[in-house]
Formats: C-alpha cells, structure tokens, sequence
C-alpha cells in the first residue's frame, strides 16, 4: 500500500538506519558473555529470562539474555533450551560483521587482544582457529578475520580513506 502523499520521502532522499545491537546465540550464555566482555572491553547490562510473546515465536526456546555493550556495539547474547540449541535449517547465521578500527595500530591491538585472550585457556572455542595474518590491500586497507566463542566469523579493519575523513 503506498504511503500517503504527505508520508512520502522527499525526492532524492534516502532512509538512515543505525545499527542498534546484534544478536549472538550461544550454547553456553556464561562462557559468551565473559568473552565479550574481556575481547570488546565491555559491559554486562542488564539480562532477561522473561520474553514477549513476539520473542518466543521469533526465538523459540529462548531462556537468557544478556546484553554486553561494547565497542560502540550493543551485543545480545542469548541461550535456548535443550530442544532448540542447535541451528535450524531454515535458520542462516551471519557470513561475518565487520568492525572498523581508527588506526593501523588499534588494528594490530585488536588482534592482539583476541591472542592473549585464547591463550589464556579461560574460553572455550567451538572453531579454536587462530585470527588471520593482517592484510594489506592495494588501496590500503587493512583486516583480519577472527573467530568468537561460538564459531561466528568477524572482520576487523582499518580503512584510511575513512579514518581521514574522505
């Protein structure tokens, strides 16, 4: 149904949309939250163990939820029951997010940081890979891929057109 005329956007205009969390399902909710926490350098907030009607149906067998915000990022990192903890098939998880860095040196820190924090012994990893090398590309953009405790895929980069204000 199309918007009334006074509703439309302006000619040329576009709709802005800002991230406001992302949500990781996790096995083990305790084991997540630390691991964001120390990575991101974060904060546990608030949690939840009571759910809308809306977020049973969208995530049947939710039992926790806890919201770690980091990074400029909010993160919900929530655990289902027993029945429902395992992916769906008609379920599809992220490729990879990706995270800026200002610099080449909050770059390398980033890396650094997930590192020690493996190495450390206090996580357990489903996909216990290490982060890639640090590349370069022709442009000069940097990234590095890296792993969370659950296996899901993220991106860090530097792009200095950005970090220039370009």
């Amino acid at each position: 149904m199309p918007l009334p005329v006074d509703e439309s956007p302006a000619a040329g205009s576009a709709l802005r949309a800002g991230l406001h969390h992302l949500a990781v399902e996790t096995a083990d909710l305790d084991n997540c939250v630390a691991w964001y926490t120390d990575f991101f350098g974060g904060t546990a907030t608030w949690s939840l163990d009571s759910f809308s009607d809306l977020t049973r149906d969208r995530l049947p067998g939710i039992t926790r939820l806890t919201e770690v915000v980091a990074a400029g990022t909010r993160f919900h990192v929530f655990t289902r029951s027993v029945a429902y903890a395992r992916a769906h098939p008609d379920t599809f998880q992220f490729q990879h997010v990706c995270m800026t860095a200002a610099t080449a040196e909050e770059l390398r820190a980033w890396r650094d940081r997930w590192q020690r924090l493996f190495a450390s012994g206090r996580y357990v990893f489903a996909r216990p890979e290490p982060p890639t090398e640090i590349v370069v590309d022709s442009d000069g953009v940097s990234s590095f891929y890296a792993y969370d405790v659950n296996g899901l895929e993220y991106e860090f980069t530097h792009i200095p057109a950005e970090a220039e204000g370009r």
